[in-house]
């Protein structure tokens, strides 16, 4: 008889983690973006597509593609609700902590979720800034 096997049984996920994966409002890919960045763990292979919509300084708009797991989905979802509306500065300072905070706690050995989605974050800003500086 076959093992039944999920990531809930085995993981300590909170109620709004899973929440969160079940109901992703902005997954997918801004045909129109100013930025796409990709942010990968070699450690277990999970990788977050970032794009973003920026007007003057402030960004208007934010997917991501998620090629993980639920934790990764959760926290790419969290950093795009986190920087709709937020100006770079502002968006840049958002910590791992405050990723971790949203989703309610992860399982230590999902940390580098909040972290792929931090610093494919910082990942785009930095490459924002230098695209828009190479034009000016």
């Amino acid at each position: 008889m076959p093992i039944k096997y999920s990531e809930r049984s085995r993981l300590k996920y909170s109620e709004k983690l899973i929440e969160l994966f079940r109901n992703p409002k902005n997954v997918g890919e801004l045909e129109d973006a100013d930025v796409k960045v990709d942010e990968g763990s070699p450690i277990c292979g999970d990788v977050i597509r970032l794009s973003l919509k920026i007007k003057g300084d402030r960004i208007v708009d934010a997917k991501f593609l998620s090629f993980g797991c639920a934790a990764n989905i959760a926290t790419g979802e969290v950093i795009t609700e986190k920087i709709k509306g937020r100006t770079l500065d502002e968006s840049e300072k958002i910590t791992i902590e405050e990723v971790v905070k949203e989703v309610e706690g992860l399982p230590a050995i999902k940390m580098h979720c909040a972290v792929l989605a931090s610093k494919a974050l910082k990942k785009a800003i930095v490459t924002y800034r230098r695209k828009e500086k190479r034009l000016s």
